[in-house]
């Protein structure tokens, strides 16, 4: 009787990591995808508006740490590629930045030349999804042509991933109870 008792709880106590490890989690965005954090050949500002980002989320910069740093600088230092007043300075070569509150970051190269090259990224940090609270969906369009049905709407891989990932947490949320009374019970 107590293996099972052990059994249940040991298979109860997986469930549950598995559940919050994949509700509570972060994506982790790898900034330049396969070419890093570099001065040539990647647009940061179209790779950071392909992706939303949110707190608790991380970024990692990946580069060659004898020709490149990561400097998080204020909007207008990175306007004007300022590197005099750094808010934090990262130098290791792979560097994970975890994004801890929401609004506009700012990141650009602290070698000379390098930001006015193109070596900046600003991304705009939204809050941290509070459980399952799904985005509107538009209204169908109307045109002004003779059709009166209107045609049906197919949300767009970002809203099914933004459900997907509601739905995780709220499983999560309310499973939790469930356990912890299985567990108080057994």
């Amino acid at each position: 009787m107590a293996l099972i008792k052990n059994n249940v709880f040991f298979t109860s106590l997986l469930i549950l990591v598995a559940l919050f490890g994949v509700a509570l989690g972060g994506n982790v965005h790898k900034v330049g995808d396969s070419k890093g954090w570099t001065m040539i050949g990647v647009d940061y500002e179209a790779w950071a508006s392909s992706r939303t980002f949110q707190v608790g989320d991380s970024l990692v910069f990946n580069y060659n740490k004898d020709f490149h740093d990561v400097t998080e600088v204020t909007h207008n230092d990175f306007k004007l590629c300022e590197l005099s007043k750094p808010i934090t300075r990262y130098e290791t070569g792979s560097d994970t930045v975890t994004l801890t509150k929401p609004g506009l970051q700012h990141f650009i190269c602290g070698f000379p030349g390098h930001c006015n090259l193109g070596q900046k990224l600003q991304i705009h940090v939204l809050p941290a999804s509070l459980g399952p609270v799904a985005a509107p969906v538009p209204g169908p369009v109307r045109s002004s042509s003779s059709s009166s049905s209107p045609s049906p709407l197919v949300p767009s891989p970002a809203q099914l991933n933004a459900a997907s990932t509601s739905t995780i947490v709220w499983i999560g949320s309310n499973f939790l109870p469930f356990l912890l009374i299985s567990l108080l019970v057994l």
